[in-house]
């Protein structure tokens, strides 16, 4: 028997898609046009960018909210990618690289880079700031482009069933972001 995971395969089909809007890879009302294959290799990929970012938060913040942030979302991306795994493997895909997943590694790279070299002063705000617009575009992202995009029916479900969790995650976010403001 399987164990249900909290964070669907959506949540990295999300993160992909988001990164691409931050990435500029979405112009203008063009949408992504990703096959299944396409989608789980740009999902692991953002997945593990976000696992990534969080590493570096654990090594660089000595703030303990900051600190617990990073380690949910290593938590809940690591869950995501073991789901996502054990979905192609269901599905019978086999993730395939493209130009998304391409892409999302160079942004990602420079994404850490950026991070690495904050100071130590400089890095809680700079680390939670991205997560907060990182999370709300994944939001905006599942409902406006993957959700009506969605042809297959337990896909479709998935997309509509996550985005109370990017909600929680975003909200989470924000109560960070706001005991570094000191408001």
């Amino acid at each position: 028997m399987m164990k249900k995971i909290k964070f669907p395969m959506a949540i990295v089909i999300v993160l992909a898609i988001t990164t691409m809007l931050f990435a500029g890879t979405i112009y203008a009302q063009q949408s992504p046009k990703l096959n299944d294959a396409e989608i789980a290799s740009a999902a692991v990929v953002a997945n593990q960018n976000d696992i990534d970012f969080a590493k570096v938060a654990k090594q660089k913040s000595k703030n303990a909210e900051v600190i617990k942030f990073a380690e949910t979302m290593m938590r809940d991306h690591q869950a995501v990618i073991d789901q996502a795994v054990a979905l192609v493997t269901k599905l019978k895909v086999t993730p395939q690289d493209n130009a998304v997943s391409k892409k999302l590694a160079s942004d990602a790279a420079a994404t850490s880079k950026m991070l690495l070299a904050k100071s130590a002063k400089d890095f809680d705000k700079a680390y939670i700031d991205n997560e907060v617009a990182y999370h709300k575009a994944v939001i905006a992202a599942v409902e406006t482009v993957l959700i009506p995009q969605a042809t297959n029916g337990e896909l479709k479900a998935l997309l509509q069933n996550v985005v109370p969790a990017l909600k929680a995650h975003l909200e989470h976010a924000e109560m960070v972001q706001k005991t570094l403001s000191g408001k």
